[in-house]
C-alpha cells in the first residue's frame, strides 16, 4: 500500500507551483502485529532487519547443602548412653578388681577377663535392653530397636562412632535428617532382626550399632547405582566403595562378632537406598527455578525409568522381608541356655 501524505503548499498554491513535490517517507507503528517497526534505513539498503537481542543464558542454582545436626545428636547420645550404662552397671559394688577405678570411680569399667572392650557386665547390658531372642519371643520386641543404642565397651563404641561420623555426615549433608535418621533406624532393626533369626540355640546378647552402619554403606552402594548417571568418575568410586564395604564386612569374622546383624543391616540399607536416596537425573531443572516465560526446548524429567522400577521392587522386597522374618520369629521358639556376648 503506497500512501502519500498531505502537503499543505500544494493546496495553497495549485496554479503558481510548478516544481514536482517531493513525496516523504511516513512513519507508522503496527501495534496491532505485535513487531517492531522494520528499521527504515535497512530496507533502503537492501539490509534484513536487525533480529531481536539474544536472552541470557540460564543457570539452575547451585544445590545448597544441609546442616547435618542428626548424625552428631546420635554421636552424642550413643556416648551419653554408654555413661549411663556405666553408672547402672557400679562395678565397685560387685568386684574389687575394676579398671580406672581410682579415677573412674562408680562409672570404673569391668575386669579384663569379664570384659575385653572395656565396658559393663553381660546382665548390666541384659537389664538395659540388650538383644536377645528369648526374650524377643517372650513379647520384648523393644530390644529390636534399643539394642543399637547400647555398646559392648569404650572401644566398641569409639569404633562405631568414627565410622558413623565418616559416613553418616556426608550422606546428611547431601539428603538431610530426615532420610537419613529412617535409614539409620530401620537398617539396625533389619541388623537385630537378621541376628534373631540366625541364633537357631538362643544363645547370643548381642548389642551395638554397627547394623545401622552397614546399613548406611549399603545405602551408599544402591545409592551409586540408582543415581548412576551423575557421576563422572564411576568405575573409580564403585571400586573403592566395595572395597571399604569388603573391609568391613571382613571384620565380622573375629571371634564375638554379630556379621548377621552386619549383613542384615547391610541388606536393609541396599534396599533402602533405591527408595529413599533418589537424585533427578543429570539436566534436570526444577520449574521452581525456571524463570516466567523461559522456553526450556528440551526439558528433562526428574528420575528415569530404571530409577522408579529399583525403587518400586526394593520397597516390596523390604516390606516382604521384614513381614517374613518378624512373623517366623514370632513363630519359632527356642531353648534357652546360658548366653554369651556378641557385639556388631
Amino acid at each position: 500500500l503506497h500512501i502519500l501524505p498531505d502537503f499543505p503548499e500544494l493546496h495553497s498554491h495549485p496554479q503558481t507551483s510548478t516544481t514536482r513535490p517531493t513525496r516523504k517517507r511516513a512513519s507508522y507503528s503496527f501495534p496491532e502485529m505485535g513487531k517492531r517497526p522494520p528499521n527504515p534505513s535497512d530496507i533502503e539498503n537492501g539490509l534484513p532487519p536487525l533480529p531481536p537481542p539474544a536472552r541470557p543464558p540460564f543457570r539452575p542454582p547451585i544445590p545448597v547443602p544441609w546442616y547435618a545436626w542428626l548424625v552428631p545428636l546420635i554421636f552424642a547420645a550413643n556416648f551419653v548412653t554408654f555413661t549411663i550404662t556405666m553408672y547402672v552397671n557400679d562395678c565397685p559394688a560387685r568386684s574389687d578388681e575394676c579398671l580406672l577405678f581410682d579415677v573412674l570411680g562408680r562409672l570404673s569399667f569391668q575386669p579384663i577377663k569379664e570384659n575385653m572392650l572395656l565396658g559393663p557386665s553381660i546382665p548390666t547390658l541384659k537389664r538395659l535392653g540388650a538383644l536377645e531372642r528369648r526374650l524377643v519371643e517372650e513379647g520384648e520386641r523393644w530390644r529390636l530397636i534399643s539394642c543399637i543404642w547400647l555398646h559392648g565397651g569404650l572401644l566398641h563404641l569409639l569404633a562405631n562412632m568414627i565410622s558413623l561420623l565418616c559416613i553418616g555426615m556426608r550422606l546428611e549433608q547431601e539428603f538431610g535428617f530426615l532420610r537419613i535418621g529412617a535409614l539409620y533406624v530401620l537398617s539396625g532393626l533389619g541388623g537385630s532382626l537378621m541376628s534373631c533369626l540366625t541364633d537357631s540355640r538362643g544363645e547370643r546378647v548381642s548389642v551395638g550399632a554397627s547394623g545401622a552402619l552397614f546399613g548406611l554403606l549399603g545405602a551408599m552402594l544402591s545409592e551409586l547405582i540408582t543415581n548412576w548417571t551423575i557421576y563422572e568418575n564411576k568405575c573409580t568410586a564403585l571400586m573403592t566403595l566395595i572395597l571399604i564395604i569388603a573391609l568391613n564386612l571382613s571384620v565380622g569374622f573375629l571371634p564375638r562378632v554379630d556379621n548377621s546383624a552386619h549383613c542384615g543391616g547391610f541388606l536393609a540399607g541396599f534396599l533402602l537406598g533405591f527408595v529413599l536416596l533418589l537424585r533427578p537425573q543429570y539436566g534436570y531443572v526444577s520449574p521452581k527455578y525456571i524463570p516466567p516465560g523461559y522456553d526450556m526446548k528440551h526439558k528433562k524429567s526428574k528420575y528415569k525409568c530404571y530409577q522408579h522400577v529399583f525403587r518400586f521392587t526394593s520397597l516390596a522386597i523390604l516390606l516382604a522381608g521384614f513381614i517374613a522374618g518378624y512373623a517366623k520369629l514370632l513363630r519359632e521358639h527356642t531353648v534357652g541356655s546360658e548366653p554369651f556376648r556378641d557385639v556388631n
